[in-house]
């Protein structure tokens, strides 16, 4: 290799840099210029890494819970201080703009923050067995041990803070963690492996394996990795899923979140705004970003304008921009899927209110009324910056047409109505209902994930850590209570 060519971004092995059997290319979602190249670990590094974890799940379960405390806590202090590289290294992998990953980037701060909260007060309980006469003198010490090592499959559009939700309440319950970053956005989950190399975490605790997508079947088959949590597509997911049906899968998948407005709702142009932002930030490249917005018949008048207006107020451009709200697709097929679905649905009969067009992978922030129920643009998760309206008649037939997906992740109801707001969480077949706001909703700590086609388990950190755990018991005889 020439002297001055530099050479590729390491993965991680067992917690150690190392180059890989060969290398792969990072490009600028926006303009196509190369990032940076990538180690990419082969066969033999990935089975080192497999082993590693295994040999050290024994071992890193039983660590005290303050040395994984202090080994998170370290970590998000390495984030909060390094977070403008790590913000800007989002946007050049991934194509968000900057003022999206700077949220990003504070938000996996507070997720192994949280973590490290969670490893120091996760401790189990005690039950008393003596409500039956066959249990008296008996107590069950009942705790959460880890299933063992876990592969954590991370998705392109949050390429930290989703490898966060996977990475710090693995470790926070004392269970190795091999990530998989998406092949088009590994800087991220490397740059957290080099923040874990600094910690006091023992040898096969974590390794980061930036492999292509056709090389993952034998992480997602191997039996040492008894855990899989994967954030990703409805189709790929369950495809993993069928090929470990013995293993513990923890799934967040696809959506097409539902906004829904009320007649109740005082400030509409606040409803518009929320509504226009949330469903184009990340180019729409979100699982809880709005797609369909249902607003009442006794509002829409007022309502569809306003949002048709914030949505063309709405600042594209170069991500790298901190004024840019609304930046490219990951890759030019994506962003031609997306145009290509809008104009089916208008060629359907839609109407067309704002955006359509595409330039390379920037698609305008477009909404569409009126889409057939049989459209790609209702049925299907666009990831885009795509709105699709629908005017309702009644707050039970929003509820009704909320459900009428494959989908349940999260929904927003813009409500004040408190009876409203217990119907909706009643009504709703979704994971999350958010009252007041958009369905993009999501506080890092708070249980989150989905129904039907949107996945199974929870995410969320203390979630995730039941998920990644099973309960063990054992019953002490001969005890006065």
């Amino acid at each position: 290799m020439d002297a001055f060519t530099p050479q590729p971004r390491p993965c991680w092995i067992a917690g150690r840099a190392e180059q890989g059997a060969e290398a792969t290319t990072v490009f600028h979602p926006f303009d196509g210029t190369e990032v940076a190249s990538v180690a990419v670990p082969g066969p033999d590094q990935v089975e080192r890494a497999v082993a590693a974890a295994a040999a050290a799940a024994k071992p890193f379960r039983r660590t005290p819970a303050h040395l994984r405390a202090e080994a998170l806590m370290r970590v998000s202090a390495a984030l909060a201080e390094r977070a403008e590289e790590i913000a800007e290294t989002i946007t050049a992998e991934n194509g968000k703009p900057l003022k999206w990953a700077n949220i990003e980037v504070t938000r996996a701060v507070n997720t192994f923050r949280f973590a490290a909260e969670e490893a120091r007060r996760f401790t189990g309980e005690l039950q008393r067995l003596d409500t039956d006469a066959n249990g008296e003198g008996r107590l069950a010490v009942v705790r959460r041990v880890p299933r063992g090592p876990v592969l954590a499959v991370a998705p392109f559009n949050f390429p930290l803070n989703l490898v966060a939700h996977k990475v710090a309440p693995a470790l926070a319950v004392g269970a190795p963690v091999i990530v998989k970053p998406a092949s088009a956005t590994p800087l991220s989950a490397l740059l957290l492996g080099e923040l874990l190399a600094e910690t006091d975490l023992p040898e096969g605790a974590f390794s980061v394996l930036p492999v292509r997508g056709a090389d993952m079947k034998s992480l997602v088959t191997d039996e040492r990795l008894p855990v899989i949590s994967f954030t990703g597509s409805t189709s790929v997911g369950w495809s993993l899923a069928e090929a470990a049906p013995r293993k513990h899968v923890v799934m967040e998948l696809g959506s097409n979140s539902a906004a829904i407005v009320c007649p109740d709702w005082p400030d509409l142009d606040q409803a518009a705004a929320r509504i226009a932002t949330f469903g184009n930030y990340q180019a729409g490249q979100s699982c809880i970003a709005v797609q369909r917005v249902l607003v009442h018949r006794d509002v829409a008048g007022e309502f569809v304008p306003k949002l048709v207006e914030k949505v063309r107020a709405l600042r594209t451009g170069d991500p790298h921009d901190p004024e840019v709200e609304v930046g490219p697709l990951i890759d030019e097929d994506n962003a031609k899927r997306v145009q290509e679905w809008v104009a089916e649905a208008v060629s359907a009969g839609a109407t067309l209110h704002v955006g359509g067009g595409r330039t390379g992978t920037s698609m305008e922030p477009t909404v569409v009324q009126d889409v057939p129920p049989e459209a790609n643009l209702w049925r299907q998760e666009v990831f885009g910056p795509v709105l699709v309206v629908s005017v309702v008649d009644s707050v039970a037939e929003a509820f009704e047409q909320a459900n009428a997906t494959d989908y349940g992740l999260q929904a927003g109801v813009f409500t004040r109505d408190v009876g409203v707001a217990f119907e909706a969480a009643a009504e709703l077949e979704v994971g999350g209902v958010i009252i007041g706001d958009v369905p993009s909703y999501r506080a890092d700590q708070m249980p989150y994930g989905g129904v039907k086609g949107s996945g199974t388990g929870r995410e969320g950190v203390r979630s995730a850590m039941e998920d990644f755990t099973e309960e063990r018991t054992m019953v002490l005889t001969g005890i006065a209570l």
